[in-house]
């Protein structure tokens, strides 16, 4: 073998390692390589596409792109512990809907009056205390409670996968957003350990909030009425209010981050928007377009009508949880 033939053969052989080791618990599909190809080239300077580090924004969802979201989500879950833990206080809880049917087990029945329902479990299980209050009785659940199927720990219940594009987002100039449907304070208190991702770097739906002095200390209370609703078309309010500009990447998994995704790939110049379509039964679960949790149908049709980037969690990823295949 000649010399310059023994060059591009070392070129190459580097070239099919390095794109071996990026993320890892991707399988070499057509998905993991256009996430690597748009990384290249808004990361190359020179290029036609470089985006400069202060631009390279990029948001997630959480339930269901960065963790799991069945058989329900998990912070409706927490609700649900919070209610029989307060139980013993509100004996008019025994026959007072939703919370007589989370107390006989019932979760579809506690969520059969719909988002009704579920704002009346939130105002009763999320409120009426300080932020510090908050904090720490989510932070004991996190470290404490266990998914009723798997028997991990909710916050093991991410996406390996999803961590490799968090941690490799990074490692290229990127800051990374969790833009969610869930509570802004519920997640701020895990999302540094479990994502990497700073409690000031996480937007999600709130309630409102009063300052008060008491025994002369000064206090943030929550209170029992809706802030903020970061679903749908309120995610690109939200980034836009506390970011400031408009992402250069967007990850979802739902309907519920349609809005999100469509404002972000909107933008001029490189654009990413991507999927999470849960499709593998055996590993987690498998659901879509009938889901009354993380339907996916109106923007599956757009993903493919504008040709954006598809998870299948059953073909694209080998990997599922930490420590679990």
């Amino acid at each position: 073998m000649n010399k310059f033939l023994y060059a591009i053969t070392v070129l190459l052989f580097t070239a099919n390692t390095f794109a071996a080791d990026v993320l890892p618990s991707w399988n070499n599909t057509p998905t993991k390589k256009s996430l690597v190809e748009f990384v290249a080239k808004v990361t190359k300077a020179g290029s036609a596409d470089y985006v400069a580090p202060a631009q390279r924004i990029a948001v997630f969802d959480n339930d269901g792109t960065l963790w799991a979201e069945q058989p329900f989500y998990f912070q409706a879950l927490f609700a649900f512990d919070r209610v029989k833990a307060l139980a013993p206080s509100h004996p008019e809880w025994k026959t007072q809907e939703p919370f007589a049917s989370v107390l006989k087990g019932d979760m579809a029945g506690a969520l059969a009056g719909g988002e009704k329902a579920l704002v009346e479990l939130i105002m009763a299980t999320h409120a009426n205390m300080t932020s510090e209050e908050f904090s720490s009785i989510v932070r004991e659940w996190v470290t404490t409670a266990r998914h009723p199927k798997t028997g991990l720990l909710y916050k093991e219940m991410v996406y390996l996968p999803m961590l490799e594009v968090l941690d490799y987002l990074r490692a290229n100039g990127f800051k990374t957003f969790i833009v969610s449907g869930g509570g802004i304070e519920f997640m701020r208190v895990f999302s540094q350990e479990v994502y990497g991702v700073p409690p000031e770097q996480v937007i999600g739906s709130s309630i409102k909030t009063k300052f008060e002095l008491r025994d002369n200390v000064p206090v943030l209370v929550r209170l029992p009425e809706v802030n903020f609703i970061d679903d749908g078309a309120g995610k690109p309010v939200g980034i836009i209010q506390h970011i400031g500009q408009r992402p250069i990447a967007a990850f979802g998994n739902s309907d519920g981050d349609l809005q999100m995704l469509q404002w972000t790939c909107a933008g001029a110049g490189a654009r990413f928007c991507l999927i999470v379509h849960h499709t593998d039964e055996k590993r987690e679960w498998a659901y879509d377009r009938k889901s009354p949790i993380g339907k996916l149908d109106k923007a599956l049709d757009e993903a493919t009508a504008k040709h954006w980037t598809v998870v299948d969690m059953k073909n694209d990823w080998n990997s599922m949880f930490p420590g679990k295949k």
